[in-house]
């Protein structure tokens, strides 16, 4: 493993353990009947009864149970054994049916085969990746013909204000990080990460065979970002600074039939 996928691993093994007893994620909420899924990535997923789903860097695997509750035939996956440890824990308080798969998503998609009807990319999944060509590639191959992509993303301009750059390079963005939840107990772990802007990720699906079909901008998110951040309809924040400015974009791209 390299050095940088073992730093993640161990960061990502920490952050598990924190954040099950935050309120950010709420499981107590989420084993009450609760979803964790917001209302962009709800719309643009579609119906999922008897859909199988494939939840990329699934984390602790609240949003993968989400979906299985919804009728999809779920398979996570994330390099984190603690993360897929605790979301497999997660499946059976829920009572709920679902595969989750420690693995790097690299090598996980190398060898997938084209079972899916759908594969999900969420909230914060794209700056782990240290390329792109053999993520979409390996979305290509894991779904169906007439297969879809749904991927929903923090906005580029978060990481421009933040202080990264904008265009992508091979050199990962090393960083002493925390966690973001509000019971962070302030220990810091060395991570890896990259940037890669909204065109380098459609020209990589675009690259892999896949189809784009929807692209949007929005000017909300389901988490607080920054201080001093709007509540708008629908659970979701906003920041003001004379405009309303772009904190998340959708993309879905379908395989196609032939």
């Amino acid at each position: 493993m390299t050095d940088h996928l073992e730093s993640n691993r161990t960061a990502w093994d920490h952050r598990v353990k924190v954040h099950l007893d935050s309120q950010f994620y709420d499981v107590p909420g989420f084993l009450a009947g609760a979803s964790s899924l917001n209302p962009i990535e709800l719309e643009l997923l579609g119906p999922l009864q008897g859909q199988r789903l494939l939840h990329l860097q699934c984390h602790f695997g609240l949003d993968s149970l989400s979906c299985a509750r919804l009728g999809a035939e779920v398979t996570g996956v994330d390099l984190s054994p603690e993360g897929v440890h605790q979301a497999r824990q997660l499946a059976q308080q829920a009572k709920l049916e679902a595969e989750f798969v420690c693995a790097d998503v690299f090598d996980y998609l190398a060898q997938v085969e084209p079972t899916f009807d759908r594969v999900l990319v969420s909230y914060g999944a794209l700056c782990w990746l240290p390329s792109l060509a053999p993520w979409a590639e390996g979305i290509a191959r894991a779904l169906k013909p007439g297969g879809r992509l749904v991927l929903v993303e923090f906005h580029p301009l978060i990481d421009l204000m933040a202080g990264y750059g904008y265009f992508h390079r091979p050199e990962p963005d090393w960083e002493e990080e925390g966690t973001y939840t509000e019971n962070c107990p302030g220990e810091t772990h060395p991570m890896a990460c990259w940037v890669h802007n909204i065109g380098e990720v459609a020209q990589a699906l675009r690259s892999a065979g896949l189809t784009l079909e929807s692209l949007g901008e929005h000017a909300v998110s389901p988490y607080p970002c920054f201080d001093g951040m709007t509540a708008v309809e629908g659970g979701y924040v906003q920041l003001h600074q004379g405009h309303p400015k772009p904190l998340l974009y959708h993309l879905v791209a379908t395989k196609p039939e032939s």
